[in-house]
């Protein structure tokens, strides 16, 4: 007697169709998450319709309640019923998928909303307004109503019809905060636009959680203003402009200063053609861009926006839309790369004012600690970056050397201004117009040496040692062929491979600062580099590494002595140099204080 196959059944399953309610219950799975993405989708509805004032309210964390009331265009009453259909929209007309200019083009949100929760539209384009409604999925006639322009949309009870969902919501609190953080990026991506947020627990006018008027002036300035609203004015004095533009790509937006970093990467929001997106290659590139100031436990703050022909990048990836996939993704990568770089050059030596004003606090008496000093033991590579740099340090003796022993009296007009003293042999003392600085002799050495070796290596390239017996690394075929992709990149910074058959690479050559390296442990890390970012700056950030090492072992030391003309010097040498306002490790070199802070401290104002 032959056995049952277990897989097969009298009983075969029955293909159905479903039905409009429980496709809609579907798709609100995907588009719906939690009320922030309701208010996304409705925030996100109100620009495209033109609004230049969005009023958004919420109840319970926006479990109970969401209202957005906008001045745009509105909805006529004979669309309104057409307004809940899916995928029904005025944004696109299906004939271009790639050539997207609004937020929404799906035409998903307000199906997806009417069925799993109460949903109201009350609309007024020309004539009279009208409402509609439409419960669980069941969409009730168009009926009058009173509204003197623009929409008003109303969400209640979400997801009172999929009583599951509602398990997986987080605390009231936790919900408003997510919906806080969606209006905010909004706000940052429409300057022009007015937008309130507003808690109405409890009912009645409740209480406003944030507001940003309209901005005036042109893009940067009501670019500036609007992010002194949203993300702080603290952000909006220690930032720098970027704008700058590759091969149709335009990257614009505000940029902090390395010395203005945060713990973590709450404070970095990215735009693609005014949309707000999280991209882990853009993500990537911008800690790339900071990779040469800050430590790993340090991150930067930024607001970049990203502008290009639609046709370049791919918004129909996700259906939160909160992903993009760039044609050409190695160039925008680049340009977030240079154009961030290039900013911070162009700050020169400036630091934040955070500086200043965490040196003012900390005026109180304190217990003596040991002190730490941040230096590792010198590497394999140590000896030989030191024989690469020579002439660097010459240099920088000599800028201390050529001086004579007879006082100088020096300008205080410099930025830096004019050195008067020297405490606990490690701390200049200097004297400005308006104030005073107080610079780390050693964290500003270690800067400048590590900077001109940088140059050096840029002008005279990577010095790279040939293996005596190639080294060969089995791979994938996939993961060979990505490597040789960037095997050019490779090749200027010491790193010599070949193909050598099958899946397998030939390392010929490695850089030489870096030693001894174990090359099939550094492949496989640039392939995981790639993966995650796109790219890869992991041998680059090696031997910058190195240089960073040798700069600080081969800077003046603490506790060394040092005459006014010596002192004079470094402080005009960090004028001059990029980068100079925070150590390799992303500390400030310097600190100012103004003379009415230094006066408000004795009660002299």
């Amino acid at each position: 007697m032959a056995a049952t196959d277990p897989n097969i059944s009298e009983n075969r399953p029955v293909i159905r169709q479903l039905d409009d309610a429980a496709i809609n219950r579907i798709a609100a799975g995907e588009v719906v998450e939690r009320p922030a993405s309701a208010v996304k989708e409705l925030v996100e509805n109100a620009v495209d319709s033109g609004a230049r004032r969005i009023d958004v309210s919420y109840a319970d964390g926006g479990k109970s309640l969401i209202r957005v009331v906008d001045d745009g265009c509105g909805i006529e009453a004979a669309d309104l019923p057409l307004a809940l259909s899916r995928h029904a929209t005025s944004k696109i007309d299906g004939s271009d998928l790639l050539n997207i200019h609004t937020f929404g083009f799906r035409g998903e949100a307000l199906p997806s909303l009417g069925a799993v929760g109460r949903l109201s539209i009350t609309s007024r384009a020309t004539g009279d307004a009208h409402v509609i409604k439409v419960e669980g999925g069941t969409m009730q006639p168009v009926r009058p109503a009173a509204l003197s322009a623009g929409t008003t949309v109303e969400l209640r009870d979400l997801f009172y019809a999929t009583p599951a969902r509602l398990k997986f919501m987080r605390s009231d609190r936790a919900e408003a905060q997510a919906i806080g953080d969606v209006v905010k990026r909004i706000a940052m991506a429409e300057p022009f636009v007015a937008i309130t947020l507003r808690d109405v627990t409890g009912g009645g006018e409740g209480r406003v959680v944030f507001r940003a008027d309209a901005e005036q002036g042109d893009l940067f300035d009501a670019l500036h203003g609007r992010l002194a609203r949203v993300l702080g004015r603290e952000f909006a004095e220690n930032s720098i402009l970027v704008d700058t533009e590759r091969e149709g790509f335009h990257l614009t937006g505000y940029a902090a200063l390395p010395t203005y970093s945060r713990g973590s990467s709450v404070a970095q929001y990215l735009f693609v053609n005014g949309r707000p997106v999280r991209d882990k290659m853009l993500y990537g590139a911008l800690r790339g861009a900071y990779s040469d100031f800050l430590s790993r436990d340090r991150h930067p703050a930024a607001a970049l926006f990203i502008d290009c022909d639609p046709t370049l990048v791919d918004v129909n990836v996700h259906p939160a839309k909160s992903e993009v996939r760039f044609r050409e993704p190695g160039i925008v990568r680049g340009l977030i790369v240079s154009g961030l770089r290039h900013a911070l050059a162009d700050a020169g030596h400036r630091a934040s004012t955070t500086v200043a004003g965490a040196t003012l606090g900390a005026f109180t008496p304190e217990p003596t600690g040991a002190r730490v000093y941040q230096m590792d033991r010198p590497t394999a590579g140590f000896a030989i970056a030191a024989q690469m740099a020579p002439q660097v340090f010459e240099e920088a003796a000599a800028v201390f050397a050529r001086v004579d022993e007879t006082p100088q009296v020096v300008e205080q007009d410099h930025p830096l201004g004019a050195a008067r003293g020297q405490v606990h042999e490690n701390y200049i003392i200097a004297q400005t117009k308006d104030g005073m600085v107080i610079v780390d002799q050693h964290a500003a050495h270690e800067r400048l040496v590590y900077e001109r070796l940088k140059n050096q290596m840029a002008e005279n390239g990577v010095a790279a040692q040939a293996l005596l017996i190639p080294e060969i690394v089995e791979l994938s075929e996939s993961d060979c062929t990505r490597l040789m992709e960037v095997a050019g990149d490779l090749a200027k910074l010491g790193l010599t491979i070949e193909p050598f058959g099958g899946g397998a690479v030939a390392v010929r050559e490695t850089p030489a600062i870096l030693g001894e390296v174990n090359a099939e442990a550094m492949l496989r890390d640039v392939l995981d580099e790639l993966d995650d970012v796109g790219d890869s700056q992991l041998v680059q950030a090696k031997i910058e590494a190195i240089l960073s090492r040798v700069a600080c072992h081969g800077s003046i030391r603490s506790g060394r002595w040092m005459r006014a003309e010596e002192m004079n010097a470094l402080l005009r040498e960090m004028e001059a140099t990029p980068h100079s306002g925070q150590c390799n490790h992303g500390r400030p070199t310097y600190v100012e204080l103004k003379l009415a802070d230094i006066e408000r401290l004795f009660g002299r104002t």
